[in-house]
């Protein structure tokens, strides 16, 4: 039988900092902490940014009462063993076994992985994918993270590897994706995707309201922009935004012919840009898959924003 008083930590390390939260049985954040993270010297100082920000969480080293600590970490990584391979951000650790050291160090039980796939698993637990048992779940933001959860589990493949939807190629004569593919969707239609195509676009119509909006200089315009500009019928945008759910589409077509999931769960930063255009999005199934049924398939918004990778983290603590 579960302790629904049983309170865990959640920790999501990014390549400039931690941020650790409190979670309790219900996925509710009860308390949260955030420091630098340290990526330069010994790989123990990466490790001691970590127990700073859990140490944050607590008025007095004596109250540290810990059930167990969940960790989302930059990869490569393998799940199974807690080892960081070795991140591009992070480049204070190469093959570290940041769950062993977090076992030392606190005498509890620790997991790690990615942060799309444990954003995912809160999801499962607490958030939008509560209602099924198989979803996909994609994280839009400054890359494309994705998670594939089946029977409420994420699926990590044979090597923990899995799931890296983001990476997926969908022109292979496309730009050059900073994981040495070309054409991935995270590179064409991620934030900064977004951004650098309406900045192109700028160059040909001077007189689109982004212009305005950026103040003369179009190379500050962002994806968030590129929203504000759309909601006042900025043609520009307009067609931004119609070539970036073209390529959402297309991509979640892919998907839906792969693994025909019960929903797909959309987060990150760019979800509440992507919010108004979900039922575009499912509109544009009919031509992008093969499925007869693609708009059973529901899209919705995840449930956690900026906590989610806290949430996540603490969701790998079963």
């Amino acid at each position: 039988m579960k302790n629904e008083s049983r309170i865990v930590v959640g920790v999501d390390i990014g390549g400039t900092k931690v941020a650790a939260g409190l979670v309790n049985a219900e996925g509710e954040i009860l308390a949260r902490n955030r420091t630098p993270m340290r990526t330069t010297g010994a790989p123990s100082n990466g490790l001691a940014a970590v127990s700073t920000a859990i140490s944050g969480l607590f008025p007095a080293p004596s109250q540290h009462q810990i059930a167990a600590i969940g960790i989302c970490a930059p990869g490569p990584l393998n799940p199974k063993t807690g080892v960081i391979i070795n991140p591009p951000n992070l480049p204070i650790w190469h093959n570290y076994p940041l769950a062993e050291e977090m076992r030392r160090v606190y005498d509890v039980p620790v997991r790690v992985d990615n942060d799309a796939n444990a954003a995912a698993l809160a999801e499962a637990k607490w958030g939008a994918g509560r209602a099924y048992r198989n979803f996909f779940y994609a994280t839009v933001g400054t890359g494309i993270g994705t998670g594939i959860i089946l029977d409420g589990r994420i699926f990590h493949g044979k090597t923990g590897a899995a799931g890296e939807g983001g990476h997926l190629g969908i022109d292979i004569n496309g730009p050059l994706c900073n994981c040495g593919k070309r054409g991935c969707i995270e590179t064409l239609a991620a934030g900064p995707a977004i951004a650098r195509r309406a900045r192109q676009k700028l160059s040909q119509n001077p007189n689109s309201v982004l212009r305005e909006m950026a103040g003369g200089d179009i190379q500050t315009v962002t994806s968030e922009m590129v929203g504000k500009a759309h909601a006042v019928n900025d043609p520009v945008a307009k067609e931004v935004m119609r070539e970036t759910l073209d390529l959402l589409a297309y991509w979640l077509g892919s998907i839906i012919d792969l693994l025909e999931p019960d929903a797909i769960v959309i987060g990150g930063g760019v979800s509440s840009l992507l919010a108004p255009f979900l039922d575009e999005i499912r509109e544009r199934w009919r031509g992008a898959c093969i499925n007869p049924h693609p708009l059973d398939i529901p899209l919705v918004l995840a449930h956690y924003g900026e906590d989610a990778g806290i949430a996540g983290a603490a969701a790998l603590c079963e």
